[in-house]
């Protein structure tokens, strides 16, 4: 394998990448506008990059994923690409019936200057677009951040296009849950539903890329926010936003569009963050935790005191997203893990500065990278090895190179079933994901030890 010519000694590179741990805009900003309820999202931009967009995802969670081109040519190339995206726009809307058509730009549409506002209102003066239809937009080129500033940037869109301030405010309180899996947004709706809080998630992909199989197609599965929705979100009394990078945009947008008050926080990976969550949630709604949730927390903290023994003192190394990594630090921090090598491949100056505010008790120098990549982190291994690595599919090459145990978590994870139906956020989250982490290492310790100590009982 061609990793295995990857040199311990590391040198300075400023002109490439290799392997970089990201994927790009566009593939967020679908996945985002799959979170609206009968979607169809549209790549302006060339057939392959639509086709590369929705195989990653479908390969990722192993449903269909439908989508509009404006399928650039030489001739879109040089004269831009109105008459087909006006095209495009009149076909999705007379042969699928979108409710939403939500278009993100590619790399090519992006240098040539396309403005689509100005293309959707010509769509609309040459009756393309539908009465109680809608166009909205996210500006998406390739060669800026990533995957997870796409969904932010399409997220962000929902609100510039929807939100609205009726006068009145209500007892709602919106949710942004962040570049997570449909699991994990509906583990964070069962925990505020269990509390008693009335809630808008944007975007829901939950019953939208984990839906069930009833031997019927369905061109717009049932799940998603919709647009009524979306509009409400401008009358709710709040916004909780998980996530910094993915969410905070739009939890500001509408506060300064609406005036909704919002709090940014960490994803809810562990106790600690899951706490924070649950607690902002209860002083924004101004409820009170059931003793449901309280048990859910003690099982947590219950089968961290019976597992601690074996993370005391684990090296990982961990590749993703800066949203995963920050929340996964803390959680693997907290239960006297050493995370030592972390890299990211979306830009971001205060990521740095936070993983190191984190490891700050490690009794180990830390590595990290952002952006980084997955070459420049298979070197750190080799010249530190690592009990552990967490991170997407593409960890797996470098694990097997290295010999070292591997836990997939984030995005994409092309090779294994099963995340966006078992979340990883919240109370129950965190205990898949610490059996996880010690079936890894136990499975490893059952591999490697001699006769005399291959042992039955924990």
């Amino acid at each position: 394998m061609l990793l295995r010519h990857t040199p311990s000694e590391i040198k300075e590179r400023k002109a490439l990448n290799v392997n970089p741990a990201k994927t790009c805009q566009p593939i967020g900003a679908m996945y985002a506008a799959l979170g609206i309820h009968g979607c169809l999202p549209h790549s302006h931009g060339s057939q392959g990059c639509c086709a590369y967009h929705r195989s990653t995802l479908t390969r990722h969670y192993k449903e269909p994923v439908l989508a509009g081109t404006s399928s650039f040519t030489e001739g879109a190339s040089v004269f831009g690409g109105q008459a087909n995206l006006v095209q495009a726009i009149d076909n999705m809307f007379t042969v699928y019936n979108p409710e939403v058509i939500a278009v993100h730009t590619t790399c090519l549409s992006e240098t040539i200057g396309d403005d689509i506002p100005q293309i959707a209102r010509k769509a609309e003066a040459d009756g393309k677009i539908p009465k109680g239809r809608f166009v909205i937009h996210a500006s998406t080129p390739s060669y800026v951040g990533s995957h997870v500033t796409g969904f932010s940037s399409m997220t962000k869109s929902m609100v510039d296009y929807f939100a609205r301030f009726s006068g009145k405010r209500t007892d709602t309180i919106n949710i942004i849950p962040g570049y997570v899996e449909p699991s994990d947004m509906e583990e964070i709706k069962r925990l505020a539903a269990e509390m008693g809080v009335k809630n808008i998630m944007f975007p829901d992909t939950s019953n939208v890329m984990n839906s069930p199989q009833t031997g019927r197609f369905e061109m717009y599965p049932r799940g998603g926010v919709t647009v009524e929705a979306l509009a409400r979100t401008g009358d709710s009394s709040g916004t909780l936003a998980l996530g910094k990078l993915a969410s905070s945009a739009a939890a500001r947008a509408l506060d300064i569009k609406c005036k909704v008050p919002c709090e940014i926080l960490d994803l809810p990976i562990g106790l600690n963050n899951t706490d924070l969550f649950i607690d902002a949630l209860r002083k924004m709604a101004g409820v009170s935790v059931p003793e449901s949730v309280n048990v859910d927390r003690g099982r947590l903290l219950d089968i961290i005191t019976d597992m601690h023994q074996y993370f005391y003192g684990k090296k990982v190394g961990l590749v993703g997203d800066p949203d995963h990594l920050v929340a996964l630090t803390e959680f693997l921090v907290s239960i006297d893990m050493w995370p030592v090598h972390i890299v990211t491949g979306t830009p971001g100056k205060a990521f740095e500065k936070r993983i190191r505010e984190i490891t700050r008790e490690v009794p180990h120098e830390v590595n990290v990278g952002a952006p980084g990549d997955m070459f420049l982190f298979h070197q750190w291994v080799k010249n530190e090895p690592v009990d552990l690595l967490m991170g997407n599919t593409y960890l797996k090459y470098i694990a097997r190179d290295e010999d070292i145990p591997l836990v997939r978590f984030g995005f994409p994870i092309l090779d294994r079933v099963g995340h966006s139906y078992f979340p990883t956020v919240g109370y129950r989250g965190g205990m898949r994901l610490l059996e996880k982490i010690l079936d890894a290492l136990l499975d490893r310790k059952d591999r490697d030890d001699p006769e005399e100590g291959f042992e039955l009982v924990m």
